[in-house]
């Protein structure tokens, strides 16, 4: 019971005999009603790629950075490329596709609820300054020292569940964003290499859920394929000088 005490943050005196009752608060309930909306307004589906971390893991350690800045990286740059991704749609009709990116990263407040802060113009910035905004942003919600503005104007969101260790996730969509990237938990495994020769490397899952309606499946595929491509290829030394 000490567990339900600290995560209701409670006396444990009060949960050691009986049933809790828990309220949902404020940010709890703005939580469920988003999610429950996206979920009966957008027709969810769900891709999802393998990615090799090894030439993020040398960079990330040498720069004291986390996995979740390069991801959010390279989704920049694959937004680029795959510009429906980046769009916005409240209704059947029609979507709009925006031409910055901003990207939401989803927040976990201490397992009291979730919320989704914006690093604006995020297609502006290198690696470090991202990284810098993240963690800020992070920060912040923690603290609940947002403000309303840096909840606003998302256009893709990214949400990190492999921190707790997951291994494939099904992100629900942050509308009306029409796609969300969960980076998932990266373990060493054995891998073939092109001329079949075994190694083991650092693999994590990266699943994206998108909005059917604005967009298909072999959209949404290739997208994500270019996010394992620039995770997997990119010299990162070359965002770190």
């Amino acid at each position: 019971m000490r567990n339900l005490a600290r995560d209701l943050g409670l006396d444990p005196a009060t949960v050691a005999q009986r049933d809790v009752v828990v309220p949902f608060d404020n940010v709890r309930r703005r939580t469920a009603a988003g999610l429950l909306a996206s979920k009966q307004s957008a027709a969810h589906a769900l891709t999802i790629v393998a990615a090799d971390y090894s030439a993020v893991e040398a960079a990330r350690r040498a720069a004291g950075l986390t996995g979740l800045a390069f991801v959010g990286r390279a989704v920049v740059d694959a937004l680029r490329e795959f510009p429906l991704m980046n769009a916005t749609s409240d209704d059947d009709e029609s979507m709009t596709v925006h031409h910055a990116v901003h990207l939401g990263i989803a927040v976990d407040l201490d397992f009291r609820g979730l919320v989704v802060p914006v690093v604006h113009d995020a297609d502006g910035l290198r690696l470090r300054a991202l990284a810098d905004a993240i963690r800020d942003l992070a920060r912040r919600a923690r603290a609940r020292q947002l403000g309303p503005d840096d909840l606003a104007g998302g256009t893709f969101t990214v949400t990190n569940p492999g921190a707790s260790g997951t291994w494939i996730s099904f992100p629900v969509i942050n509308r009306p964003q029409v796609g969300i990237l969960a980076t998932d938990g990266v373990s060493k495994q054995v891998v073939a290499d092109a001329t079949g020769r075994l190694r083991v490397a650092p693999i994590g899952h990266l699943c994206c859920s998108f909005d059917h309606r604005a967009l298909d499946g072999a959209y949404a595929s290739a997208f994500l394929r270019r996010v394992q491509t620039i995770v997997e290829t990119r010299d990162w030394s070359t965002e770190l000088g």
